[in-house]
């Protein structure tokens, strides 16, 4: 008879559970040179790597079952030969997509409450709208920056804009971001 005292502690069981939706984009494709390619499902991923296509890097905590076999499902694969990827679409340029990539929160101050649009450059003396020129601001900076430079006005931004990366896009694209991929994706 085993004593409750030599039973393991619950935080030191992981349980694992069977995955809900195998047809749900969840499993990080990466090229052979570890470049993200895009989000696949979980029934996508096993199938490559059964047929040997892919190696799993990172595994998710869930499992799937059959009669005879227990499999992990794959967070991250990468496929064992280079795939040449077709010319690269940019991500387009709009609110949403520039809320992704400032992480719904205010490149001043960081809060995330009554975001807006912010031209770093304003638009009255020259800077344009796009990706390099245009920040989140919460309604309070913006309106204390106003016609002015970061520089000028004493706010220094958190971050320098930029067009966003495949990772960004893929981290507000999809809702099962999981945290391996942040090693993959910069």
């Amino acid at each position: 008879m085993i004593s409750r005292k030599d039973m393991p502690r619950e935080e030191e069981v992981r349980i694992p559970h069977v995955a809900a939706d195998l047809n749900a984009p969840r499993v990080l494709v990466l090229n052979a040179s570890y470049e993200p390619l895009h989000v696949t499902s979980a029934k996508r991923a096993i199938t490559l790597v059964q047929y040997g296509v892919a190696e799993v890097l990172e595994n998710s905590p869930d499992i799937v079952r059959s009669p005879s076999t227990i499999l992990k499902v794959p967070s991250v694969i990468r496929l064992r030969k280079y795939v040449r990827r077709p010319r690269v679409h940019p991500v387009p340029f709009n609110r949403r997509n520039v809320l992704r990539r400032d992480t719904f929160a205010c490149q001043y101050c960081g809060s995330p409450e009554e975001l807006t649009m912010d031209h770093v450059m304003p638009r009255s003396r020259g800077g344009r709208h796009n990706w390099e020129n245009v920040v989140t601001a919460c309604r309070s900076c913006n309106q204390r920056k106003g016609s002015r430079t970061p520089d000028e006005a004493g706010m220094p931004l958190r971050t320098r804009p930029r067009a966003p990366t495949f990772g960004v896009y893929a981290h507000g694209q999809f809702a099962h971001w999981q945290p391996e991929w942040a090693r993959y994706i910069h």
